[in-house]
Parts: C-alpha cells; structure tokens; sequence
C-alpha cells in the first residue's frame, strides 16, 4: 500500500472544512482520496491526472458501489485535485515531511527501470519541479517494471478489443482471463511469455482448478487472442493441450402455464421485461438496451439494433402486450420530463453519436425503454445521465417469482428464449424462420430446440414400463 505524508491529510482536512464538507463526511472523503491514490500506485496511473479519476470510477462501477458512494468518491478527489492546484511546489523542502502532496506523475518522464530516488522532473502541482527522493513513488525496476509492461499490455489489449468492436462483456471476460494468466506465471513479464506456458495455464485449469468446458475454451480464445494481437507472438501448437470437450445442453423449457404463473408473480415492469423476453424471443442484454424508436406499434414489429454479434433484426410484437406498452411509454415520457425539468444531461448514448448530434441524449426517441431507477453522476462532465434498468435486478426479480411458483426447473431470464423458440416449434414454425427471428447465424444453433420436444416423424418412444 502507498505511504501517504500525513501532512497531505492535514491539508486535505483544511480544504474540507474550507469547502463547507460536513465533519461527519471527512473520514469517508479521506478513505476515497486513499483509495484512489492507491489506484494509481498499483495500476501506474498519474495521481493528478484527471484521466486516472475517469479509470477509477470505471473501477468503482466494476466492484458495484453504489451510485452515491460513487458520486461521494468523486467529489473527494475532485477536491484534492483543487488542493492540488493552490499548493506550490517547496524545492526547499526535500524531506518531503512538509505540507507537499504527492508529487504529479507525468507518464511521458516515467520509464521503464527508473528508481524509486530519481529526481527527474515531473509536473508538480501544475508547475515544473523535483521529486522529493524519499516521497513514496513505485519502482519500475524488477517487479515493478513487470507491473508497468503488464498495465501497458492490458490499455493494448482494451484498445485492439474497441477497434474490433467486441462487446464490454467480452471485453471483461478476456482482462479477467488474462490476469489470471499473469498470476498464474507469476507475473512474468509479457515479452518472456511462450507457448508452454499457456499450455500449463489450460492443463492446471483442466485438471487442477476443474472448470468448465465453456469456462476453460473462453481462456484459450482469451489467450490466443493476446498472444496473436498484443504480444504479436506465435501462439504455438497447442494440438497436444488437454481440451475439454463440451456436452451437448438440451435447454430447459418451461410450458405455457409455467410462463403465466411467473409472469404473474412478478412486479411491474419486470412482468413487461419478461413478456417481451417471452413473446419476441430477446436476451436479456437486447431487451434492457431498447429505446422508444425501436417499436414500431402501428405496424406491431420490434427492431433490435446491435444484437449479439452486432447483428440487426425485426420481430413481431405480441398483440396482446402492445396496450401495456403503450401504458409504459407514457410512463417513460413523463419521467423525460421530469428529468428534463431539472436539467439532466439525457441519456447515455453508444459510440459517438452524441458528438456528432448534440443533445441526442435528451430527445424522447433516444430514452431507454426501460430506464433506470436513478441517475448516475458521469464525473468527466459533471453531470448526471440515465442508464436503463440493470441486468441483475431482473434476474433477482424472476429468481423471486420461480420461488413463489415452485417450479422444479432452473430457470434464469433466458430460459423465456428457449421457451419462445420451443413453443413456435410446437407450432409447426419453420426452422428458418425460427432461425431468423431468434438471430442466429448458424441454423445448427437453432436445431438444438429440436430436442425439447416430442419428434413427429418417427413412432414415440415409451419406456417399457408402459407397454
């Protein structure tokens, strides 16, 4: 952990209560700004580098604090960044026990095998100075020049995954891939990596650690895709890697009436999620990502836009929810409103369209259509933003209502999915056409749904029991 100067807190106290923070709020202002600064210790980011604030509550959003203590957080170090600006650097002062803060890191002077006493100039404050040679500053020498090349190795890594347009979640999944590789080499640098070593990162997985066929083919996709695009290497042969074979998972399929009695037991709007969960066939990230200009009520056709694989498609709405609908929209209208009466900033919008069209954010065709409870604080602008409706609050949602209802299956959100596509089976839809609407490339995805119902073309079988 980094040893922070005692006479920072002082003066941080001071510009609290200069602020007008509540006394009561002080500790948990000073537990952020240590919080942070431990950040950019560990990831080797500027610790007056507003840029670093923006990867911070990146990180705060990953470890699920609340919108509140985010919000908290910022405002913490927003202030030390003031404080930062008033104070000018003492070259008089090489004890560094003074009333300095830490000294500015300025990425352009920090390179690989520096020590922790040089007295190169950084940015200090703002303003041209010198290190302290006792102020605490990481090594990039040994360990920590491992640190620096792996930190540069995940930036790489996020930004080959953006250019490629692979999803947040893929995105995720591969850093966390990865760094489980790194501990498990135990924190070799990235430019000594082989071949072999992966192949005991898949074996100890396999055998060792036990994981799933799906979990241990995600880390080898990982792998091979650092390997090829970040650290430009030959992956090697890996014919010879012990590989889990995946079984075949027929779906679990729940009927018609097990439908209705979930849908019945849940609250609103989580009965409309799962209904158009149910009746269109979406996944669940589909559905909380619709806005209002995906439905098409008149013609009763629902657009998904950036569906897996970044696939567009159409599918009918079910007649019979579109009066609910409609109740909903004016729902999310009046809410705009509301929004929009006190100011916020619209909606989060994907990719840069806001940059191209100014105020996108706050048009009423651009709202989500299911929207989040509360606004989110963007700490870059200043400004508070709607999200849409979390992933994890329809899931504990459905888990609730399975439980009323007693049903002995696993149901999860995209249980519906399977339902909706063994349902339209049951119906004597084509295959294409079922393959079109549920938006799969490959129509031996769509054949697995073959398996949850009773075959037609050949005599059923019964078990000899009933003979």
């Amino acid at each position: 952990m980094l040893n922070i100067p005692v006479a920072l807190f002082t003066k941080y106290s001071l510009l609290l209560n200069k602020k007008s923070v509540p006394h009561s709020l002080h500790n948990n202002y000073k537990k952020w700004l240590r919080y942070y600064l431990d950040f950019c210790h560990k990831y080797c980011y500027g610790y007056a580098d507003r840029e670093s604030l923006k990867h911070f509550m990146i990180k705060l959003h990953e470890k699920h604090q609340s919108p509140s203590m985010q919000e908290e957080a910022a405002k913490a170090v927003t202030i030390y960044y003031e404080m930062l600006q008033t104070t000018p650097h003492s070259p008089t002062n090489p004890s560094g026990t003074g009333s300095d803060p830490l000294p500015v890191r300025s990425e352009g002077n920090v390179k690989p095998g520096d020590s922790p006493d040089s007295t190169a100039p950084f940015h200090f404050a703002g303003k041209s100075g010198t290190v302290p040679s006792n102020y605490p500053f990481p090594s990039l020498s040994g360990e920590g020049s491992a640190k620096y090349e792996w930190q540069k190795a995940y930036d790489d890594l996020s930004a080959e995954m953006k250019v490629r347009h692979y999803s947040p979640k893929t995105l995720r999944s591969y850093s966390t891939w990865v760094r489980k590789f790194q501990a498990f080499t135990k924190n070799k640098k990235p430019v000594e990596l082989n071949s072999s070593d992966v192949k005991e990162f898949i074996r100890f997985l396999a055998v060792e650690k036990r994981v799933s066929a799906s979990s241990q083919n995600q880390a080898f996709n990982a792998l091979l895709f650092f390997y090829r695009h970040i650290l430009k290497t030959d992956f090697g042969d890996q014919g010879d890697n012990v590989r889990a074979r995946r079984s075949r998972y027929i779906p679990v399929v729940l009927s018609r009436e097990e439908v209705d009695s979930v849908i019945d037991n849940l609250n609103y709007p989580y009965d409309l999620v799962v209904r158009l969960l149910y009746g269109c066939g979406l996944r669940l990230f589909e559905c909380m990502k619709l806005r209002l200009h995906n439905f098409n009520l008149d013609a009763g056709v629902l657009t998904v836009h950036d569906g897996k694989g970044k696939k567009d498609r159409t599918v009918p709405l079910p007649r019979s929810i579109i009066p609910d609908i409609r109740k909903h929209l004016s729902y999310v209208t009046e809410l705009h409103q509301k929004d929009l009466d006190v100011g916020y900033a619209g909606a989060f919008v994907d990719g840069l369209l806001e940059k191209k069209y100014k105020n996108i954010g706050r048009e009423l065709i651009w709202q989500w259509f299911f929207p989040a409870k509360t606004l989110t604080l963007v700490p870059d602008e200043g400004k508070y933003r709607r999200y849409h409706l979390h992933e994890t609050h329809v899931n504990k949602a459905i888990r609730r209502a399975v439980r009323k209802t007693k049903i002995l299956k696993r149901v999860s959100s995209h249980t519906f999915r399977h339902s909706f596509a063994t349902h339209l089976l049951q119906a004597n839809y084509d295959i294409r056409t079922i393959q079109e609407m549920l938006g799969h490339s490959d129509v031996r995805t769509t054949m697995i749904y073959t398996h949850t119902i009773k075959s037609r073309t050949i005599k059923e079988v019964m078990s000899p029991l009933d003979f």
